[in-house]
């Protein structure tokens, strides 16, 4: 593996402590063809052998995961993927993994009892952990006080840190890049992973840099992507609630519908701007967040409505402003006149069913009473001729 230096434009570049030290470089596992050790395709080794071997897919799990990334000094997995790194290469690892999440080495978990012969070549494990660096004590991953894995999450002391290097650190954490930074002194003294800023700036590998001791002094990093991401959401009397998704959302003209911006707490205050896009022209709406939420009302929808829709949450906090979108939802506006002719047709399709049959089985009620009672006087005649007969015969 290469080693990685504090110039470079990646976190990894900066703190990739393991790559220089033995603390992260167990003997049986290891993932090759990927930016860093904490990314690629995983790879075994026994301790009876000296050849390493691909792992199939179908041999491993999310457990199994947790416990490579840990073992590897790396943070939880992220993402776990079939042939994301490569192909199975020969050999092959022959037994299933079984891991419960908390075993300390891949080759302690159980192993399956039925041996594998074949493997798909897209089916190799491909696994991205996450960096072993975090900020924590913040209200979100982009804010607090750095750490850094090394066997186990120790803070950091850095005495000589500049914006350069914050922002590299952001940049790595997925957060922006970097807004502010200070040196914090906290009341007790703990264990902390001290960085020599003359060692770094020489252009040596972060691992020989780092020297652990006693401290009160911590980093605290806030990066400019703090916030979550906004929430956006239309409804209507029509067709209720509905998120934004691809296939945007339908409103019927003419109904009231409102858009609803909304964040999951985080900070107190802050405002909503909804941004309207339709063709070349932006209209822009704002209101303060009330529980981290606005309402947009539209009180009847018209095709002036029809186009894409964004909220941006607007912060201003730790002495800057921050901000952050939602996903664009995409209104269409439906034209009423089909329903209403629905509305009105379907109810005289009712009525008119409802009087056909109740004149048809009026009609077939009255057929069958004519049909009773011609047959009961026909039989009442019958009777009437008999008795006449029966009188004559006791005449003679």
């Amino acid at each position: 593996m290469r080693a990685l230096y504090l110039h470079g434009n990646t976190l990894f570049d900066v703190f990739n402590v393991s790559l220089s030290s033995s603390i992260f470089s167990p003997d049986s596992i290891r993932l090759v063809d990927g930016s860093s050790h904490c990314s690629g395709r995983l790879e075994v080794r026994s301790n009876q052998s000296n050849q390493w071997s691909s792992v199939c897919e179908e041999d491993f799990d999310q457990q199994g995961a947790e416990v490579v990334c840990r073992e590897l000094g790396c943070g939880p997995p992220s993402v776990l993927q079939g042939a994301l790194y490569g192909e199975v290469e020969a050999p092959m690892w022959t037994k299933g993994f079984q891991c419960g999440g908390h075993e300390s080495a891949l080759l302690d978990c159980r192993s399956s009892g039925s041996e594998r012969n074949t493997c798909s070549p897209a089916k190799a494990v491909g696994l991205t952990c996450s960096e072993p660096v975090r900020l924590v004590g913040g209200a979100s991953r982009c804010e607090g006080t750095l750490e850094v894995n090394q066997g186990e999450w120790r803070r950091v002391r850095y005495n000589g840190v500049n914006l350069m290097e914050a922002d590299v650190l952001c940049r790595g954490l997925d957060c922006g890049s970097a807004v502010s930074f200070r040196r914090r002194d906290e009341s007790s003294e703990r264990f902390v992973s001290r960085i020599i800023s003359d060692c770094i700036r020489s252009g040596s590998v972060l691992g020989d840099c780092l020297t652990s001791r006693s401290s009160s002094f911590t980093l605290d990093l806030t990066c400019s992507d703090l916030l979550l991401q906004p929430i956006i959401s239309v409804s209507s009397s029509m067709y209720g609630v509905s998120e934004a998704q691809q296939q945007g959302a339908q409103v019927l003209g003419g109904s009231a519908f409102t858009i609803c911006c909304s964040i999951q707490p985080q900070y107190p205050g802050g405002s909503f701007q909804l941004t309207f896009l339709f063709f070349n022209s932006t209209h822009n709406y704002t209101k303060p967040a009330v529980n981290h939420s606005a309402h947009f009302l539209f009180p009847a929808a018209e095709p002036a409505h029809q186009g894409s829709y964004r909220c941006v949450y607007h912060l201003y906090v730790f002495s800057h402003n921050f901000s952050s979108e939602s996903r664009l939802l995409s209104v269409s506006v439906e034209d009423p006149t089909p329903l209403i002719i629905k509305a009105v047709l379907l109810p005289l399709m009712l009525l008119w069913v409802n009087v056909a049959l109740y004149f048809y089985c009026k009609t077939t009620r009255g057929r069958k009473l004519g049909r009773r009672e011609d047959f009961e006087l026909h039989h009442h005649h019958l009777g009437v001729e008999e008795a006449e007969e029966e009188g004559a015969q006791g005449a003679e």
